[in-house]
């Protein structure tokens, strides 16, 4: 089947955190339109494709893309016209070899990403059909157990709480719905809990969860554990942790910063096994830092009640899940494709994780729009688990919207069970 490109055209857009982003349309000869916009997280690894931005603090602070989106019309566009839009391999080599970097940092990740993204729904589109159906190959069976942010860390006034996300895990039912509907219980009640524990109402923090109340993760946990019970639904919701912890780490003295101490990697792997003694954790993410591989290894040894998973350390990237998987350092990772810059390198990463029985759990960033192709990832790969924000904002409730139509669209679909991933 051929269908060939005829048209791709960029612009400038803004994210959910009004931040300038890179928006492009592929149109084909067929009539197909696809559409598609690189988000931003808050937390990058060093490893990561690059976003070009501009530079110029006259206008978004220096944030803007315009010089992304010139690329994409003068150097990429050329190069695709009259392309099969059925070839994504071929269409995001071509890009890859255009830029010439190891990082995409010539074109930027965020143009070449933008285009990978409305080329694939592009394809989709040509075949009329929605584009997880086109990356299932056919109708899906499952969709995953959404796992929600809603406690998040940071630098506050009086402290830091140095992990990035607590989050809850609503994964004892078969239903989508009601899935969602405990996780936004359970979120609405942590606004009472929090302001009792806090003789205030809680802050709203810049992922749009609640700003975390103290700098002891255990303080934090049992807040959410006693939300949780209040709302009846004990045994039924575990808990998630993405620590982020490179955005903590010195590297001079090689050392976590930890309820306002300085600790060593082995006392960090040490207090997040005693966490994981005390809470039941799906899984800990992004534990230590994106160079610490010895550390890694050593956590996956002696953390036996939850997954390790990888996302700065990984970057959805096939060379390091490889080194990941010989050396034994992760039970699986974030699978985030804007971290890569193409949907055929993440595909690549995903398919080699799926071989080598790693764990994908595709998620979001904190920057992000509302047609976010993650969740065609979540729904067409069938994956376990996705990363999801709170619910709260307009592009984290779309994401919940996403999978409820997905649900109900598809005969004999239901929520994943993740009973025989559990380690608890």
């Amino acid at each position: 089947m051929n269908d060939k490109i005829i048209a791709v055209e960029a612009q400038q857009i803004i994210d959910c955190k009004c931040r300038p982003a890179v928006e492009v349309v592929v149109r084909t000869e067929s009539g197909a339109i696809g559409r598609g916009a690189a988000p931003t997280g808050t937390s990058v690894g060093m490893y990561e494709a690059w976003v070009l931005r501009d530079g110029d603090k006259s206008t978004y602070n220096g944030l803007s893309v315009h010089k992304a989106v010139q690329n994409v019309e003068q150097i990429i566009a050329p190069a695709l016209i009259g392309m099969n839009i059925f070839d994504q391999r071929a269409i995001d080599d071509t890009m890859i070899a255009l830029d010439g970097t190891e990082n995409k940092q010539k074109l930027g990740g965020n143009a070449i990403y933008s285009v990978s993204i409305a080329a694939f729904r592009a394809a989709a589109d040509a075949r009329r059909i929605p584009l997880y159906n086109y990356i299932a190959g056919g109708e899906i069976k499952t969709v995953p157990v959404p796992c929600f942010n809603v406690i998040n860390g940071g630098r506050y006034e009086l402290f830091s709480q140095t992990f990035n996300e607590f989050l809850i895990v609503p994964y004892v039912t078969d239903s989508i719905d009601e899935a969602i509907e405990m996780a936004v219980t359970v979120f609405q009640k942590l606004n009472d809990v929090l302001t009792r524990y806090l003789s205030s109402k809680p802050q709203v923090a810049s992922s749009y969860g609640y700003a975390a109340p103290s700098d002891d993760p255990e303080v934090v946990l049992y807040l959410m554990q006693e939300a949780i019970d209040q709302c009846g639904y004990t045994g039924r919701i575990a808990f998630a942790l993405d620590c982020a912890s490179s955005e903590f780490y010195d590297a001079d003295s090689k050392t976590y910063l930890l309820k306002g101490e300085r600790v060593t990697s082995d006392r960090l792997i040490a207090y997040a096994r005693e966490l994981s003694e005390k809470f039941n954790f799906v899984f800990i993410e992004d534990l230590l830092d994106e160079n610490d591989w010895e550390g890694y290894q050593k956590a996956v040894r002696e953390i036996p009640r939850t997954l390790i998973l990888g996302d700065d350390l990984t970057v959805t990237k096939l060379s390091f899940l490889q080194r990941a998987y010989e050396e034994k350092a992760v039970d699986g990772f974030i699978l985030k494709p804007n971290q890569v810059g193409t949907i055929s390198e993440a595909m690549d990463a995903y398919h080699f994780a799926a071989d080598k029985g790693l764990i994908a759990v595709p998620s979001g960033r904190s920057g992000g729009v509302v047609d976010d192709v993650v969740m065609d990832f979540s729904v067409g790969l069938q994956v376990p688990l996705q990363k999801n924000g709170a619910p709260r904002s307009g592009e984290r409730i779309e994401k919940l919207n996403f999978l409820m139509r997905a649900n109900a669209a598809s005969e004999h679909c239901r929520l994943y069970d993740i009973s025989p991933l559990v380690r608890f």
